[in-house]
């Protein structure tokens, strides 16, 4: 083919035909996560260790925040959602889909070879591709009205295949049904009673399974981290995951050292809030050990952290 003699729109339209809509190929998902060293799904997506993610569960968006800064990685949050549950924390690998304004050349494009696939309604494509322990994320736009790609029969399908909720820009409906799911712990931007293709109104189109998405001010690839707590969501690149979570449990150590020894008098609120003498870090190791089985940090967690440290 003599891709120089095709217009550009033309072009344009080829690929928004040929590959935004599909999921995207194993090969390019493992070369742009390629910092990720660990185990992967069949798809070629990062998967993060169960024990990360259940210890991710008591990590703070300050410290997710702090580990992620320091990185280098500076648009991985985002705020001011509305919720379900919100006193529930969610965290899971995501997946990620793509919206965007409805067009017909090119929805129906779409439309036609997913048909050939048979595949029906555009909304369920990327929730048939979960699988337990994944999130949901979908750049819906922040459409509002004739918005919503999210009922309680999708919701119902996400729930049953990953267990977890959705971290969703756009309007979401049928919000009690959604409501009464129990654990269906969810972060959306709006909630309206319409649907996002009516008859003879297509309002929006499926343009990007699993790709690289825009969600708010946060950037996020599939099989980033989602830690939803406190109406905000952080999204952590699989490489990172580990060292939030071990950088999030020496915090919380500290803290609780600090704390307990501010309230004994021990130390002045001077001494804990500035970098510690060796006198107090030596004291902090052996309160570590003495009460080895009493701290909110897993026993093999903490051998590790004394392992490392000097005093």
């Amino acid at each position: 083919m003599n891709w120089k003699k095709i217009p550009v729109v033309a072009l344009l339209f080829f690929f928004l035909a040929e590959g935004f809509s599909q999921q995207i190929s194993k090969e390019e998902l493992i070369y742009l996560t390629r910092e990720w060293k660990g185990e992967r799904f069949e798809d070629g997506r990062p998967k993060v260790p169960e024990d990360i993610l259940k210890r991710m569960k008591l990590v703070t968006h300050d410290e997710a925040w702090a580990v992620m800064k320091n990185a280098g990685y500076l648009y991985q949050y985002a705020d001011g959602w509305q919720t379900i549950n919100p006193d529930s924390i969610l965290v899971g690998r995501a997946v990620t889909a793509t919206f965007l304004p409805g067009r017909p050349d090119i929805h129906n494009a779409i439309d036609e070879r997913g048909k050939k696939e048979g595949k029906k309604g555009q909304n369920s494509w990327p929730v048939d591709l979960l699988v337990k322990g994944d999130v949901y994320v979908v750049d819906q736009f922040g459409i509002h009205v004739n918005g919503p790609t999210i009922g309680d029969n999708v919701g119902t399908a996400i729930y049953s295949k990953s267990g977890n909720g959705i971290v969703y820009d756009g309007a979401i409906r049928d919000i009690t049904g959604l409501k009464e799911m129990g654990n269906f712990t969810s972060y959306f931007t709006s909630y309206h009673p319409s649907h996002h293709n009516q008859p003879g109104n297509l309002n929006t189109m499926l343009t990007g399974i699993n790709q690289p998405t825009k969600i708010r001010q946060a950037t996020v690839m599939a099989g980033d981290v989602v830690l939803g707590r406190d109406g905000a969501v952080s999204f952590i690149p699989p490489h990172l995951a580990e060292q939030v979570v071990i950088t999030s449990e020496i915090v919380r150590l500290r803290d609780m050292f600090g704390h307990q020894r501010l309230k004994e008098g021990i130390y002045t609120a001077g001494q804990i809030d500035t970098r510690w003498s060796e006198e107090i870090e030596r004291d902090f190791s052996k309160w570590l050990n003495d009460h080895i089985d009493e701290l909110p940090v897993p026993r093999e967690q903490i051998q590790e952290i004394l392992k490392k440290r000097t005093w």
